[in-house]
């Protein structure tokens, strides 16, 4: 069933996507190219409604009645609903995050909530429940994960790409832990956004904008939640972080930056992982591909992750730290992220 899924998301998605393409033109919704864009020329955008309708359709014709996950798809509804009226009016960032909020709270009140965490190594206790906490911590993930998202979307092909490895990731650890809910929904969104992809890889003739990548960034932590960090057997506080963690980090970097720059959090610049690629001198096409290969990479260990021993497990966290510690360095996120914090060390060294 979730193979069939796939294949018929992936036709549908390439034969609307050129018809979202059409409608996105006839009202207007373009993307202006500006200083902080890698783009040149007017591209559409919207093409996010191509993946939403596709999985819409895989959702009503392959759910099987015993499967509920409505409060999922009105979510999706809500978040796909803020990402049309971004990408065509500009909301503020106090709007997006409103929109963001009301479509999380909505979702994990229908039922979809981190209840708990399960702990490697006997540290502590072997879970740690959240009890009354489980609602805050759920909105915060689902609104977090929404905007890393949305934050690498800054080249062709890079969210949608990046989102399809981190959805296959999701839905084979749904098969592989009996989880068929997650498995049937994860290969319908692989499908939608995979189909979408064809017209978004470089050179794009269509942005996803923020319909798109709202949506999948919803959809990916939702998928989380019900797939991964409900289950016993894994380290589920790892895991999902691992399987995120190219999106994570950046935001991470994002944040920092931000900060100890005193900027707005939603502030934007051009200092992102793709943005330093592509200083260095690789092309449009090799960031990205370079990219997918690091998410790969995470997501590989993420899953020999669940079935490594705990000297394997460690091996492999240390490993990826490493791996982290070499993509900062090379990429030169260290002096520009880090600057400001460099010299706040320096001023009370000086002092001391």
């Amino acid at each position: 069933m979730v193979y069939v899924a796939l294949a018929v998301c992936i036709i549908v998605s390439f034969f609307m996507t050129p018809l979202v393409k059409t409608l996105a033109i006839r009202i207007g919704a373009v993307d202006q190219p500006n200083d902080r864009k890698v783009h040149q020329n007017i591209m559409p955008r919207l093409g996010g409604l191509a993946i939403f309708f596709t999985f819409l359709l895989g959702f009503l014709l392959f759910l099987p009645e015993t499967m509920s996950a409505w409060p999922v798809l009105v979510g999706g509804v809500i978040i796909t609903g803020v990402g049309v009226l971004d990408d065509l009016y500009e909301l503020s960032a106090k709007a997006k995050l409103g929109g963001q909020l009301l479509a999380a709270t909505t979702t994990v009140l229908g039922g979809v909530q981190i209840d708990f965490v399960t702990l490697p190594f006997g540290m502590l206790a072997d879970r740690i429940e959240f009890g009354m906490f489980a609602i805050p911590i759920t909105i915060l993930w689902i609104v977090g994960i929404t905007n890393a998202i949305n934050l690498i979307d800054g080249l062709d092909g890079l969210a949608a790409g990046v989102s399809a490895i981190v959805i296959l990731t999701i839905s084979g650890l749904g098969i592989a832990m009996g989880n068929p809910l997650v498995a049937l929904l994860g290969f319908i969104l692989l499908g939608s956004t995979l189909g979408f992809l064809i017209f978004n890889f470089h050179p794009a003739t269509l942005f996803m904008g923020d319909t798109g990548a709202l949506f999948l960034g919803y959809m990916i932590s939702v998928f989380a939640v019900i797939g991964l960090f409900k289950n016993v057997a894994i380290f589920s506080l790892i895991v999902p972080i691992i399987i995120l963690g190219v999106p994570i980090l950046d935001t991470l970097f994002a944040i920092i930056r931000r900060f100890l720059n005193n900027q707005s959090l939603s502030a934007p610049d051009k200092l992102h992982l793709h943005h330093c690629l592509l200083r260095l001198g690789f092309s449009h096409r090799q960031t990205v591909i370079m990219i997918y290969a690091l998410s790969s990479i995470f997501s590989t260990a993420a899953i020999i992750f669940t079935e490594a021993t705990i000297w394997g497990s460690t091996m492999i966290l240390f490993g990826l730290i490493l791996l982290v510690e070499l993509v900062v360095e090379a990429t030169g996120l260290i002096s520009d992220n880090y600057r400001p914090l460099l010299k706040l060390m320096n001023v009370r060294k000086k002092r001391l």
